[in-house]
């Protein structure tokens, strides 16, 4: 029996019966998960094993931006897999090269070289390992408004609960980022926020001892968190305290890069330079895991007589160099980021800003491209976050209603593929109005 023969003749209760016998699934109590089985994909759209249809508003984990099933890639993974389908790290191979320089054609001047990881997380271990062999010094600080990933390093760096059971890696710092509708540091316009979170951070620096501080990683936009937009001055002035101490900068772009936010990178929007960025998700929608760490010049060069103590298997694994290579191509001659771009200013943006005038239940709207949180509050003067009970009734209407969310927290991330069609991006809006004029 073929796999299309295989799936059109399980039901949605089969597949989840199968699942759940074997398979340990992330960030779950497992006993009490109920997975929604599905069978196939297309653009922004998603197809259960009883036929029911989805409009995609999560692109899964914030990842799919090209959408499903491109021909495009599709061929390219096909073709690649029929020349050479594996092979190790140390050997030159030519599908590898095309990635890092298309990769590298979209960063800042004085960027080199890629290392090629399997993920964003080990991304960030990796990048965090060159900050530290490249320094001398062993603290990294981050925010704990943050989510970097689920491996040793990554996960102590990220600021939300997850960090907590699994802090086993040393010399890792947290701060507070900017975030002005329920600011720490009780400002009242975005230029104050900044500049207190800057002197905030700053003094982090100085109580670690700037001699020990490695690096500085931040996500250009924390996803996860919120979509957090960087007020302004922000990424700047991080740039200016890495500068005054010696401190590497990195910038965590996996969930933000490549097209999420209407920009190749999301940094490009703003007047900083980082030191080491950290990419996945986006660079070939997640059609193979793959992700890495571009590399500046100087960084570089401190591995040229020095050996780099990292390598992964799969680093650079042909596949995935295949379907970065026909992403990025795609994306530039189709337009996607741009298309990215115009969504958010002219659908999605409006959209919710619309959405919040009419529902007290929303008590602020951010984003930008195919970016954006709506922040659920249930009570709109003390801003009190809405129950967790309410946002899992919120989550079941949606989905019951045909579209797939990312919920995290108080919040509708509204994120879905660049590929989207204002049409549907308009009925994936009309169907979170209907759902939040119940409460």
């Amino acid at each position: 029996m073929t796999a299309s023969a295989l799936s059109t003749s399980l039901s949605n209760a089969d597949v989840r019966e199968r699942d759940l016998a074997s398979v340990f699934h992330s960030w779950s109590a497992q006993g009490k998960i109920t997975p929604l089985p599905i069978a196939r994909g297309e653009g922004a759209k998603l197809w259960d094993f009883d036929g029911n249809e989805y409009l995609d508003f999560s692109s899964q984990l914030v990842n799919v931006t090209i959408g499903y099933q491109h021909p495009k890639v599709i061929a390219a993974i096909q073709e690649q897999a029929a020349q050479l389908v594996t092979i190790a790290p140390a050997h030159a191979n030519e599908t590898r090269a095309r990635a890092a320089k298309l990769i590298l054609s979209h960063a800042p001047e004085g960027f080199s070289k890629v290392f090629f990881t399997n993920g964003g997380a080990d991304a960030i271990e990796n990048a965090i390992r060159m900050a530290r062999l490249s320094t001398g010094r062993d603290k990294v600080v981050s925010l704990y408004r943050s989510y970097h990933g689920n491996t040793g390093s990554a996960i102590v760096a990220t600021g939300d609960w997850r960090r907590i059971p699994n802090e086993y890696a040393r010399g890792h710092v947290h701060a507070f980022g900017p975030y002005l509708y329920r600011s720490e540091f009780w400002a009242e316009t975005a230029e104050q926020e900044s500049s207190r979170a800057l002197h905030h951070l700053e003094r982090v620096i100085q109580a670690e001892g700037p001699a020990s501080v490695a690096a500085i990683l931040i996500e250009s936009i924390p996803g996860t968190a919120g979509v957090l937009l960087p007020p302004p001055g922000y990424l700047a002035g991080v740039r200016e305290i890495c500068d005054r101490y010696g401190v590497r900068l990195i910038l965590d772009e996996v969930m933000a890069g490549f097209g999420r936010t209407g920009e190749w990178f999301a940094f490009d929007a703003y007047d900083v330079r980082p030191d080491l960025i950290t990419f996945a998700k986006g660079v070939n929608s997640g059609y193979v895991p793959v992700g890495g760490v571009v590399i500046s010049e100087e960084i570089a060069a401190h591995f040229d007589e020095q050996v780099f103590p990292g390598g992964l298997t799969y680093s650079g694994h042909p596949l995935a160099a295949a379907s970065i290579v026909a992403t990025l191509e795609t994306m530039e001659e189709e337009g996607i980021v741009e298309n990215a771009a115009r969504l958010g200013r002219e659908v999605i943006g409006p959209a919710l800003h619309d959405l919040a005038s009419r529902h007290d239940v929303v008590g602020e709207v951010r984003g930008k491209g195919v970016f954006w949180a709506v922040e659920l509050v249930s009570d709109p003067a003390t801003r009190a976050p809405l129950a967790a009970a309410d946002m899992a009734t919120i989550k079941s209407q949606l989905v019951a209603r045909g579209l797939l969310p990312f919920i995290a927290d108080n919040r509708i991330h509204v994120v879905p593929p660049a590929v989207i069609t204002d049409a549907d991006a308009r009925r994936g809006m009309a169907i979170i109005d209907e759902v939040l004029a119940g409460f």
